[in-house]
């Protein structure tokens, strides 16, 4: 998602390189769900139902009631406040991704399509919207691409610990496909399906033993708080709202 050509970050390709920082999120204006890891789970679950998708059970929240439609990014790219912002969104145009040769490493990349990655002289002489800061101080990464790699590197760390409690809880059996159905201004009815939540019955009826294993794998907050995002819908509902009648 998002990333059109991602390339490995290195001086030799990229040294003349420069990010503009501007809180620009249009490339996520249609992704009607988007990632997220568990730790976020307690902020965006005020404003977006947190659902599963896939054979992984990967969570996602819902941006939006329709294919390719983001009903958090505005029209001029920033995000509605007061929303949270995913980091999955966050950490655009870098990521970590595997290089396999010579080793099985994840080395920091960058979207080479995003029109926040500029050329360092060009960027001098047109100015923009935000500020430009180098990828590169001479061959050697810049405070800009240190800072990027440490936030994709926490990004992949909260990436597994999601996954490997995302395990825990199927290994229970605890997720049951879901729909929803959402009614519009106008009376226009949408049915949002293919995704799976935490069966709440079946969750009620673990044993203890099983109970305690959740909650010591840490568990509980990804399970709860997805539970107690499905108000979100009727919030979604509301952002359509608003959109319409802008």
């Amino acid at each position: 998602m998002f990333y059109r050509k991602p390339e490995a970050l290195h001086p030799s390709r990229h040294g003349t390189l420069s990010l503009v920082t501007k809180p620009d999120y249009g490339f996520a204006a249609t992704a009607h769900a988007v990632p997220i890891m568990a730790s976020e789970m307690p902020a965006a679950m005020r404003s977006y139902p947190i659902v599963f998708v896939g054979p992984q059970k990967a969570p996602v929240v819902i941006t939006g009631l329709r294919q390719n439609e983001n009903l958090f990014v505005e029209p001029d790219g920033s995000w509605t406040a007061p929303h949270y912002v995913p980091a999955y969104v966050r950490r655009y145009p870098f990521v970590l991704a595997e290089d396999k040769q010579p080793t099985e490493r994840l080395t920091l990349c960058i979207d080479r399509e995003s029109d926040r990655i500029v050329e360092t002289v060009t960027a001098s002489l047109t100015g923009g919207d935000g500020a430009t800061v180098p990828l590169f101080d001479g061959t050697e990464p810049s405070q800009a691409t240190r800072g990027a790699l440490e936030f994709c590197n926490q990004f992949q760390m909260g990436f597994a610990a999601t996954r490997t409690v995302i395990e825990s809880i199927d290994a229970l059996g605890l997720f049951v496909t879901r729909k929803s159905t959402v009614t519009l201004e106008g009376r226009e009815v949408l049915n949002l399906t293919d995704f799976q939540v935490v069966d709440e019955a079946a969750l009620n009826a673990l044993g203890d033993d099983d109970f305690l294993k959740l909650r010591k794998s840490g568990a509980l907050a990804m399970i709860y708080c997805p539970l107690a995002s499905s108000n979100s819908w009727n919030s979604l509902a509301y952002q359509a709202k608003a959109r319409k009648s802008k």
